[in-house]
This record gives C-alpha cells, structure tokens and sequence, in this order.
C-alpha cells in the first residue's frame, strides 16, 4: 500500500509527539517540514550550476511548565526521534523559568486555501529550467548584453502536530526566476518572475524586460543628489513593504516599544492600502502558519492610517487575543511576521505614472538597504539596475545610482499616485503583490561611482 506523503509525515510526527510525551513534556509541538528545491543558475550567459535538494526535518518545541527547549533533526529511524526527545527535554530544563506561561494552540477550523500547489511546478526537470534560461540568454544576446540569473523550484510539505490537538498538512509550491543582464560599460537591467506555477512564468519576457534596462542604461550620467519626485517601480515597492513589515508590523515589535505602528495613526496617503493575506489568489496561498493555525486576513494600514499587525500564540496570549495565523518555526525570537502583503492597486494606467513626473527619478529597485532608525521607518540604501532621468513626462537617459536616506513611512504620505496593474514578487520575507507607484518626493543623501 502507498502512503501518502502527508500520511506518513504526520505519523512522524505523531511518533516524536509520543516519546516527547514519555520524557514529561506538559506540551509539545511538533514540526515536520520537507523541501524539494532544484535551481539553474546561468552567467556570462551560459548555465553554469544545476543542483537539486531533498530534506525532511524534523522540529520539536518541548514545553516543560514555564520552560521551553527545541531541538531538531533530518535523521528519521526511531533511535534518532527517541535523542531527539531527550534532547529537547534536556535544554528545556536547562533553560530559567518564563515570566509568561507558555501555551500552544489549541486547534481550530482550518479551510483548506486553493492555489498553493501547482504540480507544475512540482515536476519541473533540469530540461525545463534550462529552457528557460536559454529564453533569457536570447533576449540578452539580442540586445548585446550578457545574462546573469536564476530560475529556482519549490515544494514545501508542512505538517504540524501538538499536544492540544493541532494536526495540519499542506503541499505547496513556489518558482522564482530572475535575472540581471549587464553591458560592457557596467551598465545593469533587472527583472524578475515569480508564481506558484512556475510553468506559467514568461522566461524571455524577463530577458526582455532586463535586457532593454540594460541597453538603454548605457551612458549613465551623474546627478546631484538631493530631493526628487521618484515613480518607484514594482521590485523597490516590494523592499518598502518587506522593510515595513520587519520593523514595524510585528505585534512583537508594537509590545517591544520599537514599532512604529499605532492603531489609528496616518503615515500614509489615503491611496495606501495594505493588508497580509495568504489566503488571496493574487499571491502566493497558504492555510496555516508553522504553529498549525489557521491565516487569517490582517488590515495592516487601511487608506493611510495604521490598522492592525500580526501576532503568533505567545504574541496574541499576551494582548489577551487570537493568534492571527503568523507564527515562525521553533524556536523563534524574532515574534510574527507578515509573509504575505498585498498592497491595493490604483487607478492610474502604469504608463501614466512616469507621464506625471515633470522632472524626477525612475528607479527600478533598491540594493542593501538598511535600517536607520525603526520607529521612524528611516532606512538608507541604494538605487540598482536601472534609474532613469524624467523630464516632461519623459524619461530622457540613464543616471548613475544614487544612495539614499528616507523614511519608508514619509514616502508612503507622499504617494500621488498608484498604478492598477500589479505583481506577484518574493521579497526576504515571502511573496508579496504590489503596484508601482509616483511619490512626491525622495531623498537621496550621495552619488555611487556607478
């Protein structure tokens, strides 16, 4: 008889519950996530790497009392689950006593979300990636440029089990394919694609996209920094979002005194929408968080004014309230975080957000940025791979990068602009969907040797 593979993981985890039961756990969780990824790296516009991995890890979050130890392995065979167990129960009493209790969830209705497996992209072969590339190269090699990239593979199986009851499976799939193509000058064009059906990404549309940056940054100029009213263009929307949702929309960064987010509070124009959702088809779909509970839709700014954030169990017990689905992994400092924001799309055709720029930057993303100063959302970094001169509507040439020094939430007050289209990217922090998007007015603190 064929076991299914959510079968057979839960019935791991089922195994490990037990013996960490027998060592004198009053809880415990169990987390058994398996990875199948694969990736074709290309340079110089040649495939230069091929690799594939398969793990299966076991996690376990012992709870002694006001105790917690956690403990880990790939080893599967019983031996390996029983030191395991012992393990964990070891650290655990080891570690000072909580000021908070400690409490798992407890189980809840879980609706299973559409979309978050494709087996397309499941059973996506060497062959197929490398097709792919050569698409990319193509478009590369048309415009005299050279491609730099990846097209990387995902399947995830999550499967959680605890003490309280939780028991929760999921497959799903994720393809990234990205690329930055690069002229003799040192001039750079990035793109990128991302789906839960990788089979669906347009490969030479991204070689286009990347290659036509490239070609057209040739001759960049320098320009003094300084204030400029900036159309910022999907990818750097995306690192606004994954920086925003680090620092400031973490319920623990709100009870730690270091966010910026007050329920009520305007930071934004009213054209600003922005809510986590892994249940909208738009991104990329999950049903529950890595504790087992179900994700529910947050609010996180509501046409400018700060809403909600998201909270995990030990978050949410805290504030007397339910977890809002957005636990991490075991152990886990860092508290909630939201992994799926969708930002609202505008009115404004794409095209016409450059059309309102009388003079300005395009900037097509952001590199190496960092915080500055996380209650006021101030965060330096540098523009990459593509900024543009715009007069008159017009965007007249390419302008070497610039550095630049601006608080995320007064960028966000002074949006004037919003494009309807928008895309599905992968930020650190997970997927995201947004717009592009016209701003009044951005800092730029120093010019780059390129």
């Amino acid at each position: 008889m064929v076991i299914a593979a959510g079968e057979e993981m839960l019935v791991l985890a089922d195994r490990l519950l037990g013996f960490a039961a027998a060592e004198g756990a009053s809880q415990a969780e169990v987390l058994v996530d398996a990875d199948e990824s694969a990736l074709t790296r290309f340079a110089n516009s040649e495939i230069h790497q091929n690799v594939a991995t398969l793990d299966r890890r076991l996690s376990l979050r012992f709870v002694d009392g006001r105790r917690v130890g956690c403990a880990a392995t790939n080893r599967l065979d019983e031996a390996s689950l029983r030191r395991l167990a012992a393990s964990a129960a070891r650290t655990a009493r080891l570690q000072p006593e909580l000021e908070e209790a400690v409490e798992l969830p407890e189980p809840g209705p879980i609706a299973p979300v559409a979309g978050a497996y494709s087996p397309g992209t499941a059973s996506t072969s060497p062959e197929m990636r490398a097709a792919a590339a050569r698409e990319v190269i193509a478009a590369a090699d048309a415009a005299g440029v050279l491609a730099y990239g990846s097209l990387a593979t995902h399947l995830e199986r999550v499967g959680i089990v605890n003490s309280k009851g939780v028991r929760a499976f999921e497959e799903r799939t994720w393809a990234q394919l990205i690329t930055v193509c690069m002229g003799p000058d040192g001039e750079a064009g990035y793109a990128e694609a991302d789906a839960v059906d990788g089979t669906t990404i347009d490969a030479a549309a991204v070689g286009r996209e990347a290659a036509s940056k490239a070609r057209h940054s040739r001759g960049a100029v320098a320009v003094e920094p300084g204030d400029y009213p900036v159309v910022l263009e999907e990818y750097a929307v995306a690192d606004v979002l994954d920086t925003l949702g680090y620092i400031g929309f973490s319920a623990l960064a709100v009870q730690e005194g270091r966010s910026f987010h007050e329920a009520g509070r305007v930071v934004g124009s009213e054209l600003v929408t922005i809510v986590d959702d892994a249940r909208d088809p738009a991104g990329m779909p999950a049903s529950f968080d890595y504790e087992g509970v179900a994700k529910e839709r947050v609010t996180l700014i509501e046409r400018g004014v700060c809403r909600d954030v998201v909270y995990d169990a030990q978050t949410a017990a805290r504030a007397g309230r339910r977890s809002t689905g957005h636990g991490l992994p075991a152990p886990n400092p860092w508290g909630p975080f939201p992994l799926n924001q969708l930002m609202a799309a505008g009115e404004t055709p794409r095209d016409d957000l450059v059309a309102g720029l009388d003079r300005g930057l395009l900037v097509t993303r952001f590199h190496y940025t960092n915080t500055v100063h996380p209650k006021l959302a101030i965060i330096t970094g540098m523009t990459r791979d593509g900024l543009f001169l715009v007069e008159d509507g017009r965007v007249v040439g390419p302008v070497r990068n610039l550095r630049f020094t601006q608080s995320y939430l007064a960028a966000l007050a002074g949006v004037e602009a919003v494009s309807r289209e928008r895309r599905l990217l992968r930020g650190y922090l997970g997927p995201v969907v947004v717009p592009a998007l016209r701003l009044s007015a951005f800092t730029f603190t120093g010019a780059t040797e390129h």
